[in-house]
């Protein structure tokens, strides 16, 4: 988000009444899963926003600093810059650390290359980036990525690739996709209204999301997927 002080994601707790529930719930634990085993010592987190990631680093961490283009509600960004162009150090981090940026970034190879710089020999880059998601944060939304795009762009700058984590199935993909069309509509249609009715105004949506989340683990296939974690590694010999 390129606002000065646009509202960002702060936390990250949910239920099954969250609108993003199919989302975030394998997101947040693809996500943290990959910041308890590789994470560790200085951190730079690039598009960080109000830092909802923080607290995920716990005591593996010695420092936790972010960076982003603009200023966040909170008050959390540490060094306002552009994702490829950032004022420090080479060689500065044990890890460097971005979620659902690179998609809102012109120059994303750009973005990969910084980390690559910026991370020490033997450190992890852990990216996350959405595959299957509406169009947001207009006009500043320019790609989606797929597992083999992650790995060329990563690879490119001299990472070695470690994890691909896609973040649900194709019935969570299908289910956040209809929750996105009940979000979005806006039809005159009477059985569109009462639809929308329905779902939003007797919350009944909550039941939607336990049913697509139930699906998506008795019949679990990533080739429709809604994000992905990546972690790769920047050799020692590099």
């Amino acid at each position: 988000m390129r606002i000065e002080n646009g509202v960002r994601l702060a936390d990250t707790n949910l239920s099954k009444f969250s609108l993003l529930y199919l989302h975030y719930k394998p997101f947040h634990r693809d996500l943290a899963t990959a910041i308890t085993s590789f994470a560790k010592g200085k951190v730079l987190d690039i598009g960080c926003g109000n830092k909802p990631y923080e607290k995920l680093f716990g005591t593996q961490t010695t420092e936790y600093i972010g960076c982003d283009i603009a200023q966040s509600d909170l008050k959390k960004v540490d060094v306002l810059c552009p994702a490829n162009k950032i004022p420090l150090e080479n060689s500065t981090f044990d890890t460097v650390f971005s979620t659902q940026t690179i998609e809102h970034v012109e120059d994303h190879q750009g973005l990969v290359n910084e980390a690559f710089r910026l991370v020490k020999p033997g450190g992890y880059f852990i990216v996350a980036g959405p595959f299957n998601w509406p169009l947001h944060e207009e006009p500043y939304d320019f790609f989606r990525f797929t597992k083999h795009g992650f790995k060329y762009i990563v690879e490119k700058a001299g990472f070695e690739m470690i994890e691909t984590n896609p973040n649900g199935g194709m019935w969570a993909t299908a289910g956040q996709s209809l929750m996105h069309a009940f979000t979005n509509s806006k039809g005159k249609n009477f059985f569109v209204k009462v639809s929308r009715f329905l779902f939003f105004k007797l919350r009944i949506y909550w039941l939607h999301n336990a049913f697509f989340s139930w699906l998506d683990k008795v019949d679990y296939n990533p080739v429709n997927t809604i994000n992905y974690v990546i972690v790769a590694r920047r050799p020692l010999s590099s």
